[in-house]
């Protein structure tokens, strides 16, 4: 099957948009990055909150804390009171989300609280942009990775890297459990989304406050702790994945307030159910709004840090990820959809597209919302839903371009033979006119003023021309009103068709139809032209259905013309040319008899008068044809 050149327009359009996607895709365009980050985002919102454990609590330094207890930040005997009333509570491990950089004379109390509960963790914070001497502490040191597999990598792909690191003071460090980093980093729109797990430093690689808290509540000992460069980070049984970078992507489980929080004067002043602590991960952080310590995430403009760290430490103890798809299954879905939508588009009109690309759209966002909902999956949306937009787009646009340049084309060439509304639905339906030539059953008419010659030698030039352009114009309009083709004007006579270029089943019945509105409309001139003293034409008109060829026929590029042409044509002109032998105004053959037998038995063609003559020899013809008259035997014959 041959293919049409719109189609290998749409082919070609199509496989170069999506092979452009898959371009920018490997390159990671930041324009389109950003965007994915946004829709990225759109389906934590589509998602909502999901249920977690209560194994993490929030200690918030809020409002009301802030209230009773005075400014933030509190002297340290304050802070070892929370410490202890936690310990007390038996909470299974206190993580601080509070710098404590800077001595303060209560730092012997605050440590030796720590030193008793035996569970504490306390956060570092690295900087990246000033240089400082490396601090020798033994805990400190500690507290980066101990086990690293596969650290060759780090050559190619360099982890994060600090220059200097803010500890707690000497008093404090040396009584905790452990420490981990809480340093952050949004992405280029100022949304928190990836969790850092690693930070090189002077050589060594060190955890997350998350990680750490996390381990240790899980009973996982240090050692066991191993980086994979990369890769991800396996815990005990658990394994988290992360990017080259050593960062994982946080599952936020909700907005602000998803996990509990505690008023840390409540638990100060013992008004906290001791269930609501018993066994827990307590985090201690800011939630008030003057302490500025918010984040943009997907789920909210201002959600207090110690949020996040709560969804990345449930996420790790429920191995609840999310894992970006490979780049191949990307672009796979990019390639698929693209070369799919690109054969659809091109099987069906404008509105058939739009449907099929809407269709398509959903049929991979909500899968991709799906994997990612409930197994974690990033599927890159942005560039397989641009790609088939960009082919919608395009596509249409040349389409439309195309049926423009088209219908320019049908009109030049139609808007003289048939009527405006026949015009109009050939451009709505091509697949109507065949612009080539082909073979079609039709029926012709030839109509001619009888006498015309004579008429015109008797008459002033302006006067033959002035009654001739009435009669034309008034046939004109009895042929369109009939849906007939108007071929052409041969000097007076008329040459006119049914059954191309829109094909009509009822094309004899509508040619005799037209054939007796003419005759009622020259009878009409006939009455006019007497009244205004004005000579009078008469006219015969010849009908014949057959077999033709129909198409343009002309000089390519020069002057085409859409015509019949054939035997069946020749026999129309020839009967016309009989009407004078016979003294009648219509003339039909026998074929078009035999189209229109069983209307005219009906009387569905109003009441006719139908007469066989005789059988001729046509010139041209070797089977001698029987030719009728018809004519109406009603008045007003013209609205049959």
């Amino acid at each position: 099957m041959e293919i049409s050149k719109k189609t290998k327009a749409n082919i070609l359009i199509g496989a170069s948009i999506t092979i452009l996607l898959l371009c920018l895709m490997a390159l990671k365009v930041p324009l389109f990055e950003t965007l994915e980050d946004k829709l990225y985002d759109y389906r934590f919102k589509l998602r909502g909150k999901i249920k977690h454990s209560d194994s993490v609590v929030i200690a918030a330094i809020d409002e009301k804390s802030i209230e009773k207890l005075g400014r933030w930040p509190w002297s340290r005997d304050k802070i070892a009171h929370l410490v202890d009333s936690l310990t007390k509570a038996q909470a299974e491990i206190i993580v601080f989300d509070v710098i404590f950089s800077e001595h303060e004379k209560n730092d012997a109390i605050l440590g030796n609280k720590i030193k008793l509960a035996g569970n504490v963790i306390l956060p570092i914070v690295f900087d990246f942009d000033k240089e400082a001497k490396f601090p020798e502490n033994k805990v400190f040191l500690n507290s980066a990775f101990a086990s690293i597999e596969n650290s060759g990598k780090f050559n190619k792909y360099n982890p994060i890297s600090a220059k200097r690191v803010l500890i707690p003071v000497p008093k404090l460090i040396r009584e905790v459990m452990s420490l981990g980093h809480i340093n952050m980093f949004p992405d280029g729109d100022g949304t928190l989304r990836w969790e850092s797990l690693a930070i090189e430093y002077n050589g060594y690689l060190f955890p997350s406050l998350t990680l750490k808290a996390a381990a240790s509540f899980l009973g996982v000992p240090h050692e066991n702790i191993v980086l994979k460069a990369t890769e991800g980070i396996q815990l005990g049984k658990r394994y988290i994945p992360t990017d080259r970078f050593g960062r994982t992507l946080i599952n936020y489980y909700g907005s602000n307030e998803t996990f509990a929080h505690i008023s840390i004067s409540d638990i100060m002043e013992g008004n906290v159910k001791p269930e609501l602590l018993e066994g827990k991960i307590v985090l201690i952080g800011a939630t008030a709004v003057g302490i500025y310590d918010l984040r943009v995430t997907p789920f909210s403009p201002a959600m207090p840090g110690i949020e996040k760290h709560a969804s990345v430490i449930t996420s790790i103890l429920e191995s609840k990820f999310i894992r970006t798809a490979p780049l191949a299954v990307n672009l796979g879905i990019v390639l698929f959809s693209g070369l799919l939508f690109t054969l659809l588009v091109t099987r069906f009109k404008a509105l058939g597209a739009f449907g099929m690309a809407g269709l398509l759209l959903l049929l991979i966002f909500f899968p991709a919302f799906y994997l990612f909902a409930h197994k974690g999956i990033w599927i890159n949306l942005t560039y397989p839903l641009l790609n088939i937009l960009a082919i919608l787009t395009s596509a249409t646009a040349y389409n439309y371009a195309i049926e423009e340049r088209y219908a320019k084309r049908i009109r030049k060439m139609f808007s003289n033979y048939v009527t405006t509304k026949l015009v109009d639905e050939l451009i709505k339906n091509p697949e109507m006119a065949k612009l080539g030539g082909e073979r079609r059953e039709i029926t012709v008419l030839f109509s001619d003023v009888r006498g015309f010659t004579t008429f015109s030698e008797k008459h002033a030039p302006e006067e033959v021309v002035a009654i001739l352009n009435e009669y034309l114009g008034a046939m004109t309009e009895v042929v369109f009103r009939w849906e007939g083709t108007l071929d052409k004007f041969i000097g007076d006579a008329i040459l006119a068709f049914w059954g191309a270029p829109i094909k009509h089943a009822n094309h004899a019945e509508l040619a005799v139809r037209c054939a007796l509105d003419m005759s009622a409309t020259i009878e009409k001139l006939q009455q006019k032209w007497q009244a205004e003293g004005k000579a009078t034409l008469d006219m015969g008109i010849g009908i014949n259905t057959g077999q033709v060829i129909v198409g343009n026929i002309g000089a390519e590029g020069k002057k085409m013309d859409y015509t019949v042409i054939g035997d069946n044509v020749n026999l129309g002109s020839r009967v016309e040319s009989l009407t004078r032998k016979y003294n009648t105004r219509i003339l039909i053959t026998e074929f078009t008899l035999n189209n229109i037998r069983d209307l005219v038995l009906s009387g569905k063609l109003g009441h006719l008068s139908v007469n066989g003559l005789e059988k001729v020899i046509v010139k041209g013809k070797e089977m001698p044809v029987e030719i009728f008259e018809i004519k109406s035997i009603d008045p007003g014959a013209e609205s049959c």
